[in-house]
């Protein structure tokens, strides 16, 4: 099973190691088929939460602005399940890798993007899921324990890519 998973410390970071990732592989011709997220500050209250479906877009909103006071989830769930559709689709054309920005509280509870997961590693296509500490248990149930951590950082996630592909074309 190719499927790892990284957690950066500090907030957002995770997210902007994804996103960066994402350019630098498409820059090298690699295939990349998921979601990045990219936060935005706001003046008053939590920042938006938006994502960009790889390859290409589009770039949805999947937070609401609930107000300064709230402290419940902002997560918006039609959002969320419409970037899994667009992702789906994507997925079906082919990809060389699947990255999800977050085995969130939805993945969590058996929804969100969880059976894409399951589809690209079906089809020996490698994953790499940002995670944080409070979903890690459910990942770890989900995988069955089989996912890899690697460090917050683009050498070493690089570095479990290509070794991805190589187990690929050597089991060809």
């Amino acid at each position: 099973m190719k499927i790892a998973y990284t957690m950066a410390s500090g907030r957002g970071d995770t997210d902007l190691l994804l996103y960066r990732l994402s350019e630098e592989l498409s820059a090298k011709g690699v295939r990349c088929c998921g979601t990045v997220q990219i936060n935005t500050n706001r003046a008053e209250g939590p920042c938006d939460m938006d994502v960009n479906v790889l390859p290409y877009g589009p770039t949805l909103r999947i937070s609401q602005n609930l107000g300064t006071a709230s402290r419940g989830c902002r997560l918006d769930p039609s959002a969320l399940e419409e970037a899994v559709g667009l992702v789906a689709a994507e997925l079906s054309r082919g990809a060389d890798l699947l990255i999800i920005n977050k085995f969130g509280k939805h993945e969590a509870g058996g929804r969100g993007f969880r059976n894409l997961i399951a589809e690209a590693i079906s089809q020996d296509i490698p994953v790499l899921v940002g995670l944080n500490a409070l979903n890690l248990p459910a990942f770890d149930d989900f995988t069955g324990g089989g996912a890899l951590q690697i460090e917050a950082a683009i050498p070493e996630i690089l570095d479990w890519y290509e070794d991805a592909v190589q187990t690929t074309k050597n089991a060809a």
